[in-house]
């Protein structure tokens, strides 16, 4: 989630954000690429362990309870990204654009999980290796045009940015991809239950991590199958190796999972042991996980209202119509990267306070108020 922030500062204050994407090879430095490539991690770790976490929530509920939960939470998690994160991003009320981004996969994902963990566990594994590995069979697959089938194909396997009447619809996350890792994660939450041997469940977790990451290496080495973007030797040795790890987000391709999730499956595996007084504090982010998302994002825009009046732009530029990125007025904004490292650290001191106030709040306020559980 630290790290999360430091992607979405980067959104809004590098100057070379407004001109090319941080991963193309042909304008980035290597700093430029890695600052990118380290928030990969991000989405597919958030979207695996909701899987984890629905698991362990199921044994408590019993399925048909977790069914109900899921559903309204995916349904909440929906309107959520539509109507409160695309606001913080945009800061626009007249809701020019609607982002569909990762607190949309998440939600969608959770809908459909809201059905799929009534199946026989195996046959939910076999269905979320398919949609992990098996989706790129369907890259050939193009809906041409602006209708609603295009609109539909690019919402579950194609991403794509739409005009409907006076809005934009700003499709990033499309979710078949996200539906299979988080039935993963629900497939893999048994190896959590309080009293699983740790021994076992750190070999699991560190045998599955290093086999994701070798199945990584070995396809991408050959080019042949899981990314629609193969890599190739570059001008030198660093960007060979960018050009290697330069693998498809949007949408996941089985590459980027291996990628991801085969190093946080070794993480879960090392990382397991009493809490340090550092991993302590950090904590507290995670226990307010949406609450956080919800104030990063408007401690961010705050701040780039303060950048832009100092660069010498009017406020206006940073009232949005599309992605901040793509806006024209922005171009020649921005600062160098080591205000943008400067500037997310501050985010992250500043939203610590706010956050330990708000799970104390939420500790102490459980059972009184019923909203506590969807922020």
């Amino acid at each position: 989630m630290i790290i999360m922030a430091l992607d979405h500062v980067r959104d809004y204050f590098h100057r070379n954000a407004f001109f090319f994407n941080p991963t193309d090879l042909t304008q980035t430095s290597v700093p430029l690429f890695f600052t990118r490539w380290i928030t990969h991690f991000c989405a597919p770790v958030f979207v695996f362990l909701s899987g984890i976490s629905a698991h362990l929530s199921g044994r408590k509920k019993g399925k048909k309870a977790l069914a109900v939960f899921l559903l309204k939470r995916g349904i909440w998690l929906v309107l959520a990204e539509l109507f409160i994160v695309t606001l913080e991003w945009t800061f626009n009320p007249a809701y020019p654009a609607f982002s569909f981004q990762v607190i949309w996969a998440i939600g969608v994902s959770m809908i459909a999980m809201s059905a799929l963990v009534r199946l026989n566990p195996r046959v939910l594994a076999v269905l979320a290796i398919v949609l992990i590995a098996g989706h790129n069979l369907l890259d050939p697959i193009h809906v041409p045009g602006t209708g609603p089938a295009s609109i539909a194909w690019s919402l579950l396997h194609e991403p794509g940015d739409y005009a409907v009447g006076p809005f934009k619809l700003l499709i990033r996350y499309s979710v078949l991809p996200w539906i299979g890792i988080m039935a993963a994660g629900y497939c893999l939450g048994p190896v959590f239950v309080r009293g699983y041997p740790v021994r076992t469940r750190k070999r699991i977790l560190l045998l599955g991590g290093g086999t994701a990451i070798f199945v990584f290496i070995l396809l991408r080495a050959i080019n042949l199958f899981g990314d629609p973007a193969p890599w190739s030797i570059q001008n030198n040795i660093a960007f060979d190796i960018l050009s290697f790890l330069n693998v498809t987000k949007y949408p996941p391709s089985l590459l980027y999972t291996l990628m991801t999730l085969g190093p946080a499956l070794i993480f879960l595996g090392l990382a397991e042991r009493p809490l340090n007084r550092m991993t302590a504090k950090i904590s507290i982010f995670g226990r307010v996980p949406m609450f956080y998302y919800f104030t990063h994002l408007l401690v961010i825009h705050l701040l780039a209202l303060v950048g832009v009046m100092i660069a010498g732009h009017p406020v206006s530029d940073m009232i949005l119509h599309d992605r901040v990125n793509r806006v024209p007025a922005l171009k020649g904004y921005g600062f160098d990267l080591l205000w943008v490292y400067a500037i997310w650290i501050a985010v992250v001191l500043i939203l610590f306070p706010v956050c330990r106030w708000y799970d104390l709040y939420k500790k102490s306020h459980r059972t009184t108020q019923w909203w506590l559980s969807y922020v």
